[in-house]
């Protein structure tokens, strides 16, 4: 094992203001915006009643930005539901229940349990990151180490994506931006050791966070899966309660095949929360709604671009409201 990099962690820049985390979010979510909502406006304007055509077109525009058929089914039934009963009667209240109805599916899969940041936290936390290559994992433990800096707390990043050198070199760079320590082993080591060394490294450093990298190789995906089991086991091994989280990184562009790879890593990875990446590049960020409807995992974190900050914990009230705001 290689540790490397005795730096102070990024000094705490203070909360991000409300304002400031609402327009950098309605910035990030324009393209599904667009093609959500911009849709539903279309359809219903000019138009009082609400009729079964409205209620179809409606169909396809949740299915277009993502939305999912399962979301998109429940969401329909229950503004139909409502029709029926003459609960709902214009088109003017129908956008806005299509909202509220979104919202429900959302929070009904709220973030839960204990975070690194809490008070009597266990120390150091060890957070491992799953994912297949590609979704931005590396970024996101990047973003994420600089994250947990602005706290005021001390990680460690443990590169367990011991097959691939590219995982590690890039890793290294992004261990530097948020002045992180990282260790590193060689190349086909066993990245089960590399997690007991880092969490022996963090014990004596009186480090307060693992982020733990780990391999993506969703085609040899067997093997993967007894790994990852593995690492859990010495993870408990090497700290009572450990891993205390782990994450999967989930890319927004890869729309409903995100939740075909999501299905692998819930079976044997033990995934407590998602990270949805790169809701920036997509249209499709509907597929946010999806996944909270078809996983019942809370999300996280969203990724709304590359830079280090790029990285913002996950409201379902502003994400909503970030789609619905009639503000540019």
């Amino acid at each position: 094992m290689a540790l490397f990099g005795n730096k102070k962690p990024a000094p705490p820049e203070g909360s991000v203001s409300p304002l400031k985390f609402f327009d950098r979010l309605k910035r990030a979510v324009q393209k599904t915006k667009a093609n959500l909502v911009a849709r539903i406006e279309d359809v219903v304007r000019g138009k009082k009643a609400i009729s079964p055509e409205i209620l179809d077109e409606l169909e396809g525009c949740l299915l277009q930005a993502d939305v999912g058929v399962e979301a998109t089914t429940e969401v329909l039934q229950k503004v139909r539901a409502q029709v029926s009963r003459q609960l709902l009667n214009d088109t003017d209240e129908l956008k806005n229940q299509i909202k509220q109805e979104l919202l429900a599916i959302l929070r009904a899969c709220p973030p839960t349990g204990a975070t690194p940041f809490d008070a009597g936290c266990p120390k150091p936390w060890v957070t491992m990151v799953v994912g297949v290559n590609g979704t931005g994992k590396t970024t996101t433990i990047g973003k994420l180490a600089h994250y947990v800096s602005t706290k005021g707390k001390r990680a460690l990043i443990c590169a367990s994506d011991t097959y691939r050198a590219a995982a590690v070199e890039q890793l290294a760079i992004w261990a530097d931006r948020s002045k992180t320590e990282m260790v590193k082993a060689q190349r086909g080591s066993d990245p089960a050791a590399l997690l007991f060394d880092a969490v022996s490294a963090a014990q004596a450093r009186h480090l307060d966070v693992i982020i733990v990298d780990t391999a993506g190789r969703l085609h040899t995906k067997v093997n993967l899966m007894q790994e990852l089991e593995k690492m859990r086991r010495v993870a408990a091994r090497a700290a009572p309660g450990a891993p205390h989280e782990v994450l999967l990184i989930l890319d927004a562009t890869t729309g409903q095949n995100g939740l075909i790879q999501a299905r692998e890593f819930l079976k044997a990875s033990g995934v407590t929360g998602l990270v949805v990446t790169k809701l920036d590049g997509t249209a499709k960020g509907g597929v946010v709604i999806a996944i909270a409807r078809e996983l019942k995992l809370p999300i996280r974190f969203i990724g709304v671009g590359e830079g280090i900050e790029d990285l913002l914990e996950f409201n379902a009230e502003d994400y909503i409201n970030s789609l619905f705001d009639d503000s540019v």
